[in-house]
């Protein structure tokens, strides 16, 4: 097993991770400190487990504000997907299409002269 040491606080602790989970524990552990630390500059320096607590409290009501957030956005998103709405879009101007159309016509019609002198021969 790995062991991670980090701060909280004012507090160094060490605790032991699966191989591979350090990086994750590093990184809960820094964001736990960082609400901590915000405590701290607001209140001044206060028992640990007061301190722990109200730190994981404000970083579960973050949690739960995220947790909404995705919610609402998933809903929307199968909202659209059980209704999608069309939209065309024109991939080419108009006036460019209708350029295209004039020359095809053309085309078709040299093609049928082609056509025409061919089996008059």
């Amino acid at each position: 097993m790995a062991e991670v040491d980090f701060t909280i606080g004012h507090k160094q602790y060490t605790l032991s991770c699966q191989e591979g989970e350090e990086r994750l524990l590093k990184r809960a552990a820094g964001m736990l400190d960082t609400e901590a630390q915000q405590i701290l500059s607001q209140a001044g320096r206060m028992p640990e487990p007061r301190l722990l607590l109200l730190a994981g409290l404000m970083l579960a009501d973050r949690t739960s504000a995220l947790e909404d957030r995705a919610n609402a956005a998933e809903r929307e998103l199968a909202r659209l997907k059980s209704n999608p709405q069309k939209v065309e879009v024109p991939a080419v101007p108009q006036d460019l299409a209708d350029a295209f159309a004039e020359l095809a016509a053309r085309a078709e019609a040299l093609a049928q002269k082609a056509e025409d002198s061919l089996i008059s021969e």
